[in-house]
Order: C-alpha cells, then sequence, then structure tokens
C-alpha cells in the first residue's frame, strides 16, 4: 500500500541553530517543552547513494513517542512546532496520543514558530491553545499518494478511496478545533489553503498572537517555493503557487544574522554527527550555480563535451556511411551508361551499388521487347541471313574459347554477387 505523504522534502533545521529537530526540555516555569522541527516520518529515512542514515531534520514518531511517555503525568505540556508535514498516518498518530493527553486534563500548547503545514498542522490542532506569530504560516491541502509499477483501474480507484478517507479523517481533526463545517474544510484542503498567523486565528486554527521574532518565513518570486530562514521547506503544487492574497514577502539574497552562502540557499547547518558542518543539496542546476559556480560549470563543460562527442560520432559513421556507398557504385560502374552511374551517385534518388543494379534490371526488362523487336529487323536488313556458314574451327580453337567463355563467365558471376552482397564459393 503506497504511503500517504504530506510534505514535499525536509525543512531543514533553522539557522539559529538553537532547536534541534526533536529536544525536549523543562521551562523556567516548570512546563516540559517538546520542539519538533523537520518533516514527519515512522524511521529516519535512509541515503540511498550511502545506505547510510539521511541527514536533515525529521521529526521521528518513536522517538517521539519516547519522549511523550516521560512527560504523560505532566499537568501541562508546552510544543514548539516549525514543520512542512510528512507521512500522513504518522502525524495523525502524533495528534491523537496529544488529544488523548489532553482527554486525561492535560494541558496542552502549541507554538508555530514557522510553518505548520499539511500534517504539522494536524499536530497543531491537538492543542487546547494554539499560538502564532503574525509571520507564523498554516496550511491545510488534500494528502498526496506516491505510486509506483503498474495499476489497473480498480487498484487505482481502491487507492483514491484510500486517499479519500485520509482526507475525511484530517477533515474530522480541523473541524474538532475550528468548529468549521467540515465540507467548507475539504473545499479548503482542495484548494491548498494558506494562512497567515492572524488568518489561522480568525478561522479558528490558531487561539492567540504572540508578538516577538519568529522563523523568517518567505516565498520564491513565482510564490511556488516557500522558505523558512532562508531554507526551502515546500514546493506547492496549486496552480499560481501560494496564493496571492497570502501577505509573504518574496525571498531574497538576505542572509540571516549568523550567516549564509551566497544567497541563502546554502546555509550552514550545525552537524548532527561528529560536529560536522552539514550544506543542503542543491536540487537543481540555478542553485548549483549559486551554491558552488566552479562546480556547475564544470558540470556544463562535461555535459556539452558528451554531447559534442556524441554528435561528432554519430557525423563520423553518416560520413563513413558515405564513403562506402560511393565506393560500391565505383567498383562496378564499368558494367553501366554514366547517366545511371551518376544518378545513383547524386541524383534526386541517390541510392547503394545494389540499388542501382536492382534499377537497371529493371529499366532493361521494360525495354526488353523494343530491343530484340530491332535487333530482329537490323539483321534480316544486313543480309546476314544469306551469308553461309563459315568453316568450322579446328578442335584445339574451339576447346581454348570455351575454356575463355567459361572463365569469363565465372568472373560475372563472381562479379554480380558481390554487388547483391553475396559471396562466391571460392571465398
Amino acid at each position: 500500500m503506497p504511503m500517504r505523504f504530506e510534505s514535499m522534502f525536509p525543512t531543514g533545521t533553522p539557522p539559529s541553530g538553537k532547536k534541534q529537530p526533536l529536544t525536549a526540555a523543562t521551562a523556567s516555569d516548570g512546563v516540559p517543552e517538546i520542539t519538533l522541527y523537520g518533516d514527519i516520518v515512522k524511521r529516519r529515512p535512509t541515503n540511498w547513494r550511502t545506505g547510510k542514515p539521511a541527514e536533515g531534520s525529521f521529526i521521528i514518531l518513536s522517538e517521539f513517542l519516547d519522549e511523550l511517555k516521560k512527560v504523560e503525568k505532566a499537568k501541562a505540556l508546552r510544543i514548539r512546532i516549525h514543520s512542512a508535514g510528512g507521512h500522513a498516518y504518522d502525524s495523525m498518530t502524533i495528534h491523537n496520543r496529544l488529544k488523548e493527553l489532553a482527554g486525561r486534563g492535560m494541558k496542552i500548547e502549541v507554538s508555530v514558530d514557522g510553518v505548520a503545514m499539511s500534517g504539522g498542522s494536524l499536530i497543531m490542532c491537538a492543542a487546547g491553545t494554539v499560538k502564532v506569530f503574525p509571520g507564523s504560516l498554516v496550511m491545510i491541502h488534500r494528502c498526496w499518494a506516491f505510486l509506483f509499477g503498474g495499476y489497473n483501474a480498480s487498484e487505482l480507484r481502491r487507492e483514491a478511496d484510500g486517499n479519500d478517507a485520509v482526507d475525511r479523517s484530517q477533515a474530522a481533526i480541523y473541524h474538532a478545533k475550528t468548529g468549521m463545517s467540515q465540507e467548507d474544510i475539504i473545499s479548503m484542503m482542495d484548494a491548498e489553503t494558506y494562512m497567515t498567523g492572524q488568518e489561522a486565528i480568525d478561522k479558528g486554527f490558531a487561539d492567540e498572537m504572540v508578538e516577538g521574532a519568529a522563523l523568517e518565513v518567505s516565498a520564491s518570486a513565482d510564490r511556488r517555493t516557500l522558505y523558512v530562514g532562508g531554507m526551502p521547506v515546500w514546493v506547492s503544487r496549486a496552480e499560481g503557487g501560494i496564493p496571492q492574497h497570502v501577505d509573504i514577502p518574496v525571498f531574497t539574497e538576505a542572509c540571516p544574522p549568523d550567516g549564509c552562502a551566497a544567497d541563502g540557499i546554502n546555509i550552514k547547518q550545525p552537524g548532527q554527527a561528529g560536529g560536522k558542518e552539514e550544506y543542503p543539496m542543491a536540487k537543481n542546476m540555478e542553485e548549483l550555480r549559486v551554491e558552488n559556480p566552479e562546480l556547475a560549470e564544470k558540470l556544463m563543460a562535461e555535459a556539452q563535451a558528451a554531447a559534442s562527442a556524441e554528435l561528432d560520432s554519430k557525423a563520423g559513421d553518416a560520413g563513413r556511411a558515405e564513403r562506402d556507398r560511393i565506393r560500391g557504385i565505383d567498383e562496378i560502374s564499368a558494367l553501366f551508361d554514366d547517366e545511371t552511374v551518376r544518378e545513383a551517385k547524386y541524383g534526386e534518388k541517390p541510392c547503394t551499388a545494389q540499388e542501382m543494379t536492382y534499377r537497371a534490371a529493371l529499366k532493361a526488362a521494360k525495354d526488353g521487347k523494343s530491343f530484340m523487336s530491332d535487333l530482329a529487323e537490323d539483321a534480316e536488313a544486313s543480309g546476314a541471313a544469306k551469308v553461309g556458314a563459315a568453316p568450322p574451327p579446328d578442335d584445339e580453337k574451339r576447346k581454348a574459347d570455351k575454356e575463355d567463355a567459361a572463365a569469363e563467365g565465372s568472373k560475372a558471376g563472381r562479379q554480380y554477387a558481390q554487388m547483391m552482397g553475396g559471396k562466391d564459393k571460392d571465398e
């Protein structure tokens, strides 16, 4: 069964480096606090190139449940979230476990530090109190399912039914938080609806506005890609990208206070192992030109060289084929008139030696009747029939003539076989 996803790619650690993907602590007021930054997954993905755990920021279900178990007897819990979503089933599991604790009397508060999108918004809605910043962003949409392999119509309909069921479950979660009808919520999900902090409050997804510094949220000029703290966290599938009515600044090359690369795409992040700084990988040539111009130019040069070599190879093959065609015609040109040879080489329909031979044979067949008739008329007009027979040659001369004729016939046969692509018995 295909996995239902709620996001496009990992959000990455914020530029400040102060928050890890999933951390637990106790605030100064004694309330336990869990920080959830990253994509929501069942287990850490594997880097297919190395076979090692993938670098990046992930909210791993098992790790979250372990941390939650440590604080399940607390009277209150504070969660700080910045997530573009992830696996739908895992997102709903986290939501349901939090709602279970809330049902036991735990006071749950969620603060949207950056974005709470799709699966992230499901977790957000488990809180009795949702706090947002003016620059926070909330987004809801229908879930996606990635399919690989061959499927028939019935199988595809079953997968669509599965997606519909997930969407109804999500709508029920949003309904419980906002009080909106599920029909209206489904319409919002269908439209891939984005809400700023204040809009989320207006629609009932959030409860309180918090003034202060939050993670900077911006969008690409075409409004297709969303950036948080200078890092790409979401690629919109909606027509036209993020709607124009959503008040969100355009992503610029300005760097965050702790530094970034040329345009803020390649932000240094605290390493998750060994203390090394890690860099997010460029996703296209445009980003690579910004992050590593020398490597981009090298790759382009190699690609151009490979394309040129391929063209040269094809041109060389074509040149050799043309030389072989002309050579084949020249080898048998003595058997045909100049016009036939010239037409085969350079006419409107140039051809090979074999095709030239075939065309000449067809022409001879069409001209055969008039040729024989003309030959008979010429013989009668010459009076050759009235000329007496010549004395027979002696036996030795007759034998020699037969041998010469046989040799010429054998030679002609070999030439014809070679022209038509065959081999004689002596080869």
